[in-house]
């Protein structure tokens, strides 16, 4: 008997031997290279053993770097506002659409962004906040309002990238949430309303407490990816002041392919590694605190 559940376990492993050597070869490699990378300075232009090695010199000088610092806060800020007000909207839209007729419709026109290209999706809003002639600044002439330089004004950049960033993510929530809705029990919404609740009342009561673990997976997704958001910045803040827009992905680029500074860059994105596993971890204690369900 141990013998076959010894021959069964070692089955197992073999069935999951491939992906196992995948995750180590393209995440656990990467990971413990850039560890390695960020001790030392290495231009990438000469053997990585022959580079030298600084111990925390690298970190030391991105945490009393300005232009890094900078970049941090911008990133808390960009993943702070926009995964819960993605989410929020995309709930709240979501259960709309669920009331009303054409859902499927509905689904269709909100999920589009989704399967636009960033670039793409960056060009467009480009045009929209052109500062002469673009839709948004003729709607505010409209109503006798002046013009906004929506992504050269620094104090403005990183809220309208926040807005395209929004507006573009709300899609994947949304179908999400909706099919979350679908399968809540009609039953629980009958009770409510025999018991006088308003549909306020029941979106907040039955609705939401049953999406728990849609919104803890929405949130921890959304927030990783927030982190290391890159491209909507660099694309559509190319004429604003660097320290208004940039990210620690955006500066860790320009550290490594234009500085050409691999050990600061490595530094740079193991920091961010560290950032993002630890909001990971609180936003997955948060939700657990109280039971997945919110019931226990």
């Amino acid at each position: 008997m141990n013998r076959q559940i010894k021959r069964r376990g070692i089955v197992g492993y073999g069935f999951i031997a491939p992906a196992l050597v995948f995750y180590a070869i393209f995440f656990g490699f990467p990971v413990v290279f850039s560890l390695l990378a960020s001790f030392k300075r290495w231009n990438m232009l000469t053997p990585f053993s022959e580079a030298r090695f600084v111990g925390f010199k690298h970190y030391i000088y991105l945490f009393e770097n300005e232009l890094f610092m900078r970049a941090l806060l911008n990133t808390c800020l960009y993943a702070l506002i926009t995964v819960p007000v993605t989410i929020f909207l995309a709930l709240i839209f979501a259960n709309l659409i669920h009331h009303s007729k054409f859902p499927a419709l509905w689904r269709f026109l909100y999920f589009t962004p989704i399967v636009t290209p960033p670039v793409a999706i960056g060009t467009i809003w480009n045009y929209l906040y052109r500062p002469n002639n673009g839709i948004l600044n003729q709607l505010l002439g409209f109503f006798g309002l002046k013009p906004i330089y929506w992504l050269t004004d620094p104090n403005t950049v990183l809220f309208s990238v926040m807005i395209t960033a929004v507006w573009a993510g709300i899609g994947s929530s949304l179908l999400i949430f909706s099919a979350g809705i679908q399968n809540i029990p009609q039953a629980y919404y009958d009770a409510a309303e025999i018991d006088g609740a308003g549909p306020i009342v029941q979106f907040w009561k039955i609705t939401v407490p049953m999406l728990r673990p849609s919104i803890l997976f929405l949130t921890a997704t959304g927030m990783i990816t927030a982190w290391q958001v890159f491209d909507l910045p660099f694309i559509m803040g190319k004429n604003a002041p660097s320290k208004s827009i940039m990210t620690i992905s955006g500066y860790v680029y320009e550290t490594a392919f234009q500085s050409v500074r691999m050990g600061r860059a490595s530094a740079g994105a193991f920091i961010l590694f560290v950032v993002i596993f630890i909001v990971t971890l609180f936003i997955l204690r948060a939700f657990k605190k109280g039971g997945i369900n919110g019931y226990e």
